[in-house]
């Protein structure tokens, strides 16, 4: 991987003053949680692996699965031995 490039979109995301004063996060914080919120749902509805999903919530894959068990989301749940096969083949 190193020496790779991969294309990254920034995009915006308008959320009300009153609503992060709320949250009395730092923005970058807000931004961490919604990308492994987004992560999560990819996940469990199967849009994306479970090493994109650690990617997009910057974490390595143990940390993700860690997360995913914290969620009590199992990285066990094939609905076939051919697609636990493809997936692993996928890793």
């Amino acid at each position: 991987m190193k020496g790779e490039h991969y294309m990254s979109i920034t995009t915006i995301i308008n959320i009300p003053e009153n609503i992060l004063l709320s949250l009395r996060e730092p923005i970058d914080v807000i931004g961490l949680e919604m990308k492994r919120a987004l992560a999560l749902r990819y996940y469990v509805n199967r849009k994306l692996s479970l090493g994109q999903c650690a990617e997009l919530s910057e974490m390595n894959k143990k940390a993700f699965i860690q997360y995913l068990s914290k969620h009590e989301i199992s990285i066990f749940n094939f609905d076939s031995e051919d697609e636990l096969l493809e997936d692993i083949s996928n890793a």
